[in-house]
């Protein structure tokens, strides 16, 4: 339940994400970065430009002779049949200067017909009342508009040049069409006017591929992509006019100082020039390349499924897979936006690598969460009754599962017990008897956790421990015997206080035996032990029944294993209950120093 409930907020979320277009100029820069990449640009279309050298030669833009536009048109238009299809000046001759020169310019642009000149609108934000009497604030209000002097006017086509940038960043990603002004006259955009008289000029039909008053810009080329010639150069007959035959003319700014520069999704980071960006304009609808954008519940969709495909198989998989299906995912949906892209779309292309990165990140953390958790069940499970040294290395591993069962195991199991415990409890206070038991047990418990056993239980006042369980121990026969001297040894020791507390004498026996055994969780799955149980054990608890007190009885086997590194003294074989045969029995009356 709890998964499909996950399902279902990463789906709202990756929707309203992608409708609302949450990551906006993030997801817009990304797509620049990624996919807005020149594809081409038109060898038909050239720019003649205004820049530096041109500058040096003639000097102050503002102050140009109009004389130099009319030599530049007529080096261009040498006859009928060389001349480029359109001239278009990306210029505003906005007032009367030379009237000779003024009126020359105009004449030569209306002797050959072919040219487009541009006019500025002056846009501001103004409250209007709409039909049904609602207000609302225009954006595109037109406070002035910047018009060629009249002659020019006269003889040739004007088209708007202003340009149309993103408020969020400041770049030009759309481009004009055509624009209603408020006395409801159509006027074109100067890349249209200059289209559809190139396509006139061809005799074909101008087709924009849109109803809109603009378009979404596919650049087909960077900064300073398309051929560009200094003014001068043209002027100086150092270009000849073939060069220029049914091309399209752009003659514009190319120098900074000009101001005429803005930043575009193509060589993000860097400005194009006006005249360039017209450029780009005039081939898009010349090859129908503009971008459209999918509705906005259509990217909340996709983005929604995927979220929602993501946390139904990440659920089921490894931590490295989870990051490998979410990573994937992230890299084939900008894959995929590429190709969406090169169709002539935009859509959201950040909000799936970010989910996919949010899901992963859950995932690892959930997976982080349930393996400390299990640490922890089995830390909190073992240290009750094993080393922690063995706990230590229990957590580590994390291998471990707690479950009902057993395995077959080679072990040694040690009993102890208090030397006539029944009575002794009986002669004191309840309040003595535990002080007894408790010093008994953190003894017994330390010297069994000291040399890696593992405390199997607590039965009254006896202790059982089985060693090389659950895990391999090294040299566990040993160390069996070594957790049985040190409890006599420390009893004998703890003794002495009990004769000068309470004036009792309390004493240990203690039985190793060494063997197979069945050992692991015997129980239920809401109560269970883990133990050993076996012929192995019986005999170790029989050992420590005959022990006497302040004695360790080990049995053959054991003694088989460890008879180089302690001494003892041979009891003899004795008939333990419930066997039909009895056991040889050593008691064990030193360890070997060099060998501890």
């Amino acid at each position: 339940m709890k998964k499909y409930i996950l399902c279902f907020l990463c789906a709202v979320l990756a929707f309203l994400t992608a409708f609302f277009n949450v990551f906006g100029s993030a997801d817009t820069a990304l797509t620049d970065i990624l996919y807005h990449k020149p594809t081409g640009v038109n060898n038909k279309i050239r720019i003649i430009k205004i820049d530096e050298k041109t500058l040096n030669r003639y000097g102050e833009f503002t102050d140009w002779d109009r004389g130099i536009y009319a030599d530049l048109v007529e080096a261009l238009c040498v006859s009928e049949e060389v001349r480029p299809a359109v001239i278009g000046f990306d210029i505003l001759f906005s007032s009367d200067m030379n009237e000779e020169s003024d009126k020359r310019f105009a004449e030569v642009c209306g002797k050959y017909d072919n040219v487009v000149c541009g006019f500025g609108y002056v846009f501001s934000k103004k409250i209007v009342e709409a039909e049904d009497g609602t207000l609302y604030e225009n954006p595109m209000h037109v406070s002035d508009v910047v018009i060629p002097y009249e002659a020019l006017r006269n003889a040739t086509t004007q088209g708007f040049v202003t340009a149309l940038l993103d408020e969020s960043e400041g770049f030009i990603r759309k481009a004009f069409i055509y624009f209603d002004e408020e006395n409801g006259e159509r006027k074109r955009s100067f890349s249209s006017e200059i289209y559809e008289k190139y396509m006139e000029s061809l005799g074909l039909e101008p087709e924009y591929k849109t109803d809109d008053y603009a378009l979404t810009l596919r650049y087909s080329g960077g900064v300073s992509a398309y051929e560009n010639i200094s003014l001068c150069d043209v002027l100086d007959g150092n270009i000849d006019a073939k060069a220029f035959d049914d091309c399209i003319v752009l003659v514009g700014a190319y120098a900074p100082g000009m101001m005429d520069a803005y930043y575009v999704p193509v060589d993000r980071g860097q400005q194009m020039y006006g005249v360039e960006i017209h450029a780009n304009t005039i081939q898009a609808f010349l090859e129908g390349k503009h971008l459209s954008e999918l509705p906005s519940w259509l990217d909340g969709i996709i983005a929604a499924v995927i979220a929602a495909l993501l946390v139904l198989v990440c659920d089921k998989l490894s931590i490295i897979l989870v990051v490998v299906v979410c990573c994937g995912t992230a890299v084939l949906k900008l894959i995929a936006g590429g190709l969406v892209f090169n169709g002539g779309y935009i859509w959201d292309n950040l909000t799936v690598p970010v989910v996919s990165v949010i899901i992963a990140i859950y995932f690892v953390g959930l997976h982080y969460y349930k393996a400390r958790a299990a640490k922890m069940s089995i830390e909190k499970a073992f240290s009750k009754y094993v080393a922690p040294q063995v706990v230590k290395e229990i957590a580590k591993s994390g291998t471990y599962e707690i479950k009902l069962g057993g395995e077959n195991r080679n072990i040694a199991v040690l009993f102890v017990d208090i030397r006539g415990f029944t009575p002794l409890s009986e002669s004191l206070e309840p309040e003595q008897v535990v002080d007894i038991l408790n010093s008994y047990l953190e003894l017994t418990t330390s010297c069994i956790f000291r040399h890696g056993g593992t405390l199997d239980k607590f039965i009254g006042d006896a202790t059982m421990a089985v060693f090389n369980a659950p895990f391999d121990t090294e040299d566990y026969v040993y160390k069996a015997v070594l957790a049985a001297w040190d409890i006599v040894e420390g009893g004998n020791k703890i003794e002495e206080q009990f004769v000068e507390r309470y004036g009792k004498h309390v004493g240990f026996g203690v039985g190793v035996n060494c063997g197979p055994a069945v050992v692991g969780n015997i129980g239920c799955d809401f109560r269970m032990d883990y133990t050993a149980i076996g012929d192995t054990v019986n005999t170790a608890a029989r050992l420590e029944a005959n022990a006497p007190r302040g004695t360790v009885y080990i049995s053959d086997s054991v003694y088989e294993q460890v008879k180089d590194r302690i001494t003892v003294e041979e009891v003899g074989e004795i008939p333990l209950k419930g066997k039909s045969k009895g056991v040889f029995v050593y008691s064990v009356t030193g360890i070997n120093e060099a060998d501890k």
